[in-house]
């Protein structure tokens, strides 16, 4: 029914124009023009979602919605657009934080509407990109192209330290991808043209796949961000916006898991299977170490930021310990819940955390501090800020429920097989992770008042209670029903294991 329409472009390019339109909207005098042109924009993006998922055969591991036109044909370098079970998850979910983020900026925002609202209109589109791309030259371009809102992001409506936080990000993230060019542009030589999926069936030596593995890392590690190379990320979440940090947390980090998914694990079966060790050697050292790091952060943002590593570093624990369950048990049924466990994990991180930045960026508006010691006794003025940041933290700890517990359960579950020891490490998270969110909720929002400016706070107003009930239901939404997700990825994800586990050699 909706084959003959090509939606995925739609989707891709609706934002981009809409954020040029949006850019020349006018100056501040103007603001609410810029502010309705990117509500719509968003919200018509969102409703293009709607075909896409009704028309989607979830019984086929198969691209659907395909498009194909050439474009650079010398060079086998094609437009070509596609979606499977994995990838139109995060094409939905990018459509909805944005819409959020259009929503939740509409009145801390004052400076620069238009560019603004245009920045993040223009990032989802190449972010979008990324998700659909099966050509790996436009996957690279809109790969990189989206660290230029982004850069622009944090640099112009950051904190203090924007400049030094927006050039550290770019550098992260640019040359990160540089090596990721070259291995793209090798395994062009071994076929006709720069479609990912005829890279899947190349037969590859040990070496090449070893060389090529580690050329995906060093992009897709800084992206997730990954124990030691996440350094950039608590600086950038820390100055960036809250729609900047939410944006960050939600899509941002995932594009990383994305590329190992899209890339490492079918591309490199062999490699992946021999640095397996390592890759979970360093996911855990994310979840035990940089949870401790979190506890000792006195600044909200910079505590939740180092959260996301921590629960990051679960989601590449997932993708890892698939084949040491595989190795030990030959049976892919452990596997899948794992995996599965790992994309479910991903999107409750988006409304869990990206829900969190939010509602710092609320009280940040209200006393402007980010300081947990700053604040003290706010349920007793903002009762319903308090529940729904409750109700985020739970989900963040990992309550049952709540979709953070779902994540998390599957792949405890699908690492006993693997290792006991392994799950033991990966299982302190829901300890660390208790520990930092729930004793920083205790200080901030029941906790003596410490700031004047406390008894003065007003509860939560239209737009960002819209947000924040939103976010709630999607949590609460996943946590009693996650087979909403899971019916879909649940072929794709079999596929993939089975790409993944089957030698090239």
């Amino acid at each position: 029914m909706f084959t003959d329409v090509p939606l995925l472009s739609l989707i891709i390019w609706v934002p981009i124009i809409g954020g040029i339109v949006c850019m020349f909207a006018g100056d501040d005098r103007k603001a609410t023009r810029a502010r309705c042109i990117a509500l719509f924009t968003a919200f018509i993006n969102l409703l293009l979602c709607v075909p896409l998922y009704l028309g989607f055969d979830k019984t086929t591991a198969n691209m659907q919605f395909v498009e194909n036109v050439d474009w650079i044909a010398k060079f086998g370098v094609h437009y070509q657009l596609g979606v499977d079970g994995i990838s139109i998850l995060m094409v939905i979910l990018s459509t909805i934080t944005t819409f959020l983020v259009v929503i939740a900026s509409w009145r801390p925002i004052k400076k620069n509407v238009a560019q603004y609202m245009a920045a993040f209109l223009i990032m989802q589109g190449m972010m979008v990109g990324v998700f659909e791309s099966l050509d790996a030259i436009l996957f690279y371009v809109f790969w990189e192209g989206m660290l230029i809102p982004m850069y622009l992001c944090i640099g112009m409506w950051g904190g203090a330290r924007r400049t030094y936080a927006s050039i550290k990000f770019f550098l992260y993230t640019f040359l990160g991808s540089a090596l990721m060019l070259i291995a793209l542009l090798y395994l062009r030589t071994k076929t006709t043209d720069f479609n990912i999926l005829s890279f899947y069936p190349l037969k590859l030596t040990m070496t090449e796949q070893v060389t090529i593995f580690i050329a995906f890392l060093l992009a897709f590690a800084v992206k997730i961000p990954m124990w030691p190379v996440h350094t950039w990320l608590p600086d950038a979440h820390t100055e960036a916006p809250a729609g900047g940090s939410v944006v960050l947390a939600a899509l941002m980090l995932k594009m990383g898991i994305y590329g190992i998914l899209r890339f490492s694990m079918p591309i490199t079966p062999d490699a992946s299977q021999h640095l397996s060790g390592l890759m979970i050697v360093l996911s855990l050292i994310a979840i035990v170490y940089i949870a401790v790091v979190a506890v000792g952060q006195t600044d909200m943002k910079r505590l939740i930021a180092y959260s996301s590593v921590a629960h990051m570093g679960f989601t590449t624990l997932a993708c890892f310990v698939v084949y040491k369950i595989v190795a030990k048990t030959g049976d892919l049924h452990d596997a899948y819940l794992t995996l599965e466990g790992g994309m479910v994990q991903m999107l409750s991180h988006a409304f869990s955390t990206g829900a969190m930045f939010l509602g710092v960026g609320i009280l940040y508006e209200r006393l402007h501090s980010r300081e947990i010691n700053a604040f003290g006794g706010v349920a007793h003025k903002m009762p319903m800020f308090a529940a729904f940041f409750m109700l985020f933290a739970l989900a963040n700890v990992g309550l049952p429920g709540t979709s953070g517990f779902v994540g998390e359960f599957l792949i405890i579950l699908g690492s006993f097989k693997a290792s006991y020891v392994i799950t033991l490490f990966a299982a302190t998270t829901l300890v660390f992770s208790a520990t930092y969110t729930l004793w920083m909720y205790k200080r901030v929002f029941f906790g003596p008042v410490v700031a004047q400016g406390v008894e003065n706070m007003h509860d939560l107003e239209m737009p960002e209670y819209t947000v924040l009930f939103i976010l709630a239901f999607l949590v609460i939404f996943i946590g009693v029903y996650p087979n909403a997700l899971l019916s879909v990825f649940h072929t794709s994800i079999g596929h993939l294991l089975e790409l993944s586990t089957t030698s090239k050699l």
